[in-house]
């Protein structure tokens, strides 16, 4: 089974207590992210994901460099580690 799977039950066997302060927690650490974008720039990639429609075909080779480089500046790897790191003490021991 993939990590998703696995994840989903782990999340099953939390109390809903433990749930939403893990869901607080990586509601903090988005937030920490979409602030290393610049004044406007949350609204620009906000209207580039609208406008993709999830296509790239959907954007002009400009914007579409341009939503890479937004993307690049909200540092995806360090958000995925932060909330790996955050939701990894909830997980029970066997």
């Amino acid at each position: 089974m993939g990590i998703v799977g696995t994840g989903t039950r782990t999340a099953a066997r939390l109390s809903p207590w433990a749930r939403a302060i893990a869901i607080g927690e990586i509601a903090l650490i988005v937030k920490r992210h979409l602030d290393l974008l610049g004044p406007g720039e949350p609204t620009e990639l906000r209207q580039l994901l609208v406008k993709s429609k999830g296509r790239r075909k959907n954007l002009t080779q400009r914007e579409r460099q341009r939503l890479i480089e937004l993307a690049r500046k909200l540092e995806p790897g360090q958000f995925a580690k932060s909330a790996a790191t955050k939701a990894t003490p909830l997980r029970r021991k066997r």
